[in-house]
């Protein structure tokens, strides 16, 4: 490793590097499938009117009309707003953290053998772990305030990111790493122009993957340990029998994890799609 070469130049020299041209990618009708998202969405909530109007009563499965109406009232009165902050301040929180921390630890079991066999016991026996299970440890060591409940997502999303990292390491071609080296690249310029663009696929991926656990997480926390959120909305509502708000609170949760998805594959396809196809 000579590092002879700068990076502008080991950048435009090296295969898969971020100034390789972007895959070719199938045609699509962007119209067509936009009217079969809003087909099959409007056929559900008919489906979904039709059973709840013909088989059940609105205390125990309420119509998308109601849904709507508390929607609407909850909205109106604002007393849904401090709900949803409190959801999301967790979950991007936890998250954040979560994917700050595994990033980097996937990237080391990815491209050392040793940090791989130190860490990868403890990883593979943790994540089976629920972290739902820790909810009571967590609030006996930390109380009943938010630490309890961001740990808990920090603990769903950190395996998650690590995981998916290291895995992309293991898919970068040998071609390129050794393309690298043939072309006097330090070890530093091979991880921050070889190995870390060819692994953002992969972070984002797992990112993006591990949002779904992370909204699970905080929902069952909040039930059980909170005192603001969609989960405590839920619970609350459950006692009192108000089932519309029940479904007011799954529909906003739905919302929500549908809008970071979105931005989740557009952050992908603007960051990592010059690197490889995105889904």
């Amino acid at each position: 490793m000579t590092g002879s070469l700068s990076d502008e130049a080991l950048a435009d020299t090296l295969p898969g590097t971020p100034d390789a041209p972007p895959r070719s990618r199938s045609r699509h009708i962007p119209w067509l499938t936009l009217s079969l998202s809003s087909v099959s969405v409007i056929a559900l909530l008919l489906v979904w009117q039709w059973i709840a109007t013909q088989y059940y009563s609105a205390v125990f499965f309420p119509a998308p009309t109601t849904v709507i109406q508390e929607g609407a009232d909850s909205f109106r009165d604002g007393s849904i707003y401090p709900n949803i902050w409190a959801s999301l301040r967790r979950i991007l929180l936890g998250f954040t953290l979560g994917s700050l921390v595994g990033a980097p630890i996937g990237l080391l079991m990815g491209s050392n053998k040793y940090f791989r066999a130190v860490l990868t016991p403890h990883i593979q026996f943790f994540r089976f772990i629920p972290s739902i299970a820790w909810l009571t440890p967590f609030v006996i060591w930390f109380g009943i305030g938010e630490t309890p409940k961001v740990l808990l997502i920090f603990y769903t999303t950190v395996f998650i990111v690590a995981l998916a990292s290291s895995a992309g390491v293991g898919h970068i071609p040998q071609n390129m790493l050794r393309a690298g080296q043939a072309l006097g690249a330090s070890e530093r310029q091979l991880l921050r122009l070889v190995i870390l663009p060819a692994v953002v696929p992969h972070i984002l991926s797992g990112m993006r993957f591990a949002m779904g656990p992370a909204f699970t997480t905080v929902v069952a926390a909040e039930m059980i340990a909170a005192d603001q959120g969609l989960g405590q909305m839920i619970e609350s509502s459950r006692v009192f029998l108000q089932t519309g708000r029940i479904f007011v609170a799954m529909v906003v949760l739905g919302l929500l994890g549908l809008l970071t998805d979105t931005l989740f594959r557009a952050l992908i396809r603007h960051f990592a799609g010059q690197y490889g196809p995105v889904d």
